[in-house]
């Protein structure tokens, strides 16, 4: 191990000795819903850190599932799958891909153990740089081709399919290839279609780019996350991030659409409002219980906060200058998802195939915290809707990601649904595309 790493695991071993005896983490349920109790902001010279190792899933092992459903492995043996869309006849298209290489967030021993906190999760394999497609042929739930759809990219994340156009969100770019029904591979390499924010240079923090397309095609929408936690770089390191960027792919015109999102991460459409809505990372290091990550429907021009304040106008004092003025207008966002859950991938549900409870609400893959002791996430939820707003409290789809002795088998990142209505979860440390149903064995 080089002297940096070894240097890094050392500091982490210490800060998870100081954790322990840190304030006791509240519930998880108070840092969730739509009216979070948001305690005072707990300081350390050094933040909580309790990561689970990444271990895999053994051969016969799968997640559990809610009381009837069943989750079977729809294919295995993939290269750090990250996130999903299902294609209209069917075809699943997996982009296989993690962090560009020395991409960080910060300089010298921090950075250092971030580095090595994120290859302890399981983040730290190279990446694949490439989509795969993936087709259940005989329909009986797992998939049984694999072909790779498109290589040679960099670390691609989002996907929207407009007319006969896949466009892909690399972390520095968006770019476009060719696609009909059937294809199994792309036909031409990828061309660029508008720049994304990247860097400067290593440091480039919060590096996926997730990808919606608007109904009527015209308009591509793109997560883009914070350059840092707080701004400690400066703001002249965060042009066009920490935003849901809006895109014209014919124009190759690129606006701010919102902005003041920390990591905005998976997007969809509601759909019975046709409204935007999106989950999002908050900062970190105010301990335990801040800031709960979110989930919010994304209004054009608003402003959410970040870096200079959170769930509205509870201002982070870390942040030099001050605006009270952006403060003054940041909008709460619409429902709170636990601090540090690592939520990330977001699906609205359609009405077949799952049972009743699953047919209005949000499914959301939460990656896992590193900021928490004890940990929280490593699961799929479900969040209730009633009238195109959340409605409920949030109930667990997925579990079992974490083992006994607090390992991850896995880490559950996109969620998208089949074409038959199943729910499928890309889980990028057990390598593995989970398929969600019905049991058919339940009453």
């Amino acid at each position: 191990m080089p002297a940096p790493l070894r240097l890094a695991s050392a500091v982490i071993l210490a800060a998870a000795s100081l954790a322990a005896c840190g304030r006791v983490a509240q519930p998880l349920s108070e840092s969730t819903g739509v009216h979070p109790k948001l305690p005072p902001p707990s300081h350390s010279v050094i933040p909580v850190i309790d990561i689970a190792p990444a271990t895999g899933w053994a051969a016969d092992q799968t997640p559990i599932a809610a009381t009837g459903l069943r989750v079977r492995a729809y294919a295995r043996d993939l290269d750090h799958p990250r996130w999903l869309l299902v294609l209209p006849n069917g075809d699943v298209l997996v982009a296989e891909s993690n962090a560009p290489p020395d991409s960080r967030a910060t300089k010298g021993i921090k950075g250092a153990v971030m580095k090595a906190v994120m290859r302890r999760a399981g983040a730290g394999v190279p990446s694949p740089n490439r989509i795969t497609l993936l087709r259940d042929a005989d329909g009986d739930g797992v998939a049984e081709q694999r072909h790779v759809f498109a290589r040679d990219l960099n670390s691609p994340f989002g996907m929207a399919l407009i007319d006969q156009t896949l466009y892909i969100a690399n972390a520095d770019a968006l770019v476009r290839v060719p696609y009909h029904d059937g294809d199994v591979t792309a036909v031409s390499a990828a061309e660029m279609v508008v720049p994304l924010p990247h860097g400067p240079g290593p440091l480039n923090h919060h590096w996926t780019k997730s990808l919606v397309a608007s109904a009527d095609g015209k308009r591509l929408y793109v997560g883009v996350g914070s350059n840092s936690n707080v701004a400690e770089g400066g703001m002249d390191k965060e042009v066009n991030r920490a935003a849901v960027l809006q895109i014209d792919p014919e124009q190759r015109n690129v606006r701010v659409f919102a902005s003041g999102l920390r990591n905005p991460v998976g997007l969809d459409f509601e759909p019975v409002t046709g409204d935007l809505w999106t989950v999002v990372n908050e900062r970190d290091e105010l301990g335990n219980d801040l800031v709960p990550d979110y989930l919010t429907h994304v209004v054009e021009n608003a402003f959410y906060g970040w870096p200079y304040s959170y769930f509205g106008d509870h201002v982070d004092a870390r942040v030099e200058p001050q605006r009270p003025d952006l403060v003054a207008s940041a909008r709460v966002p619409d429902y709170a998802l636990g601090a540090h859950t690592a939520s990330l991938g977001l699906a609205f549900a359609t009405a077949h195939t799952l049972p009743a409870r699953y047919h209005a609400g949000a499914f959301i893959g939460q990656h896992g915290s590193w900021n928490r002791r004890p940990p929280v996430g490593y699961r799929v939820i479900f969040v209730p809707f009633a009238n195109g707003r959340p409605s409920g409290s949030p109930t667990v789809v997925l579990d079992g990601f974490l083992d006994a002795q607090g390992n991850a088998r896995g880490r559950p990142a996109g969620v998208h649904l089949a074409r038959d209505g199943a729910l499928l979860v890309a889980d990028d440390v057990g390598n593995v595309v989970w398929r969600v149903d019905t049991d058919p064995a339940a009453p």
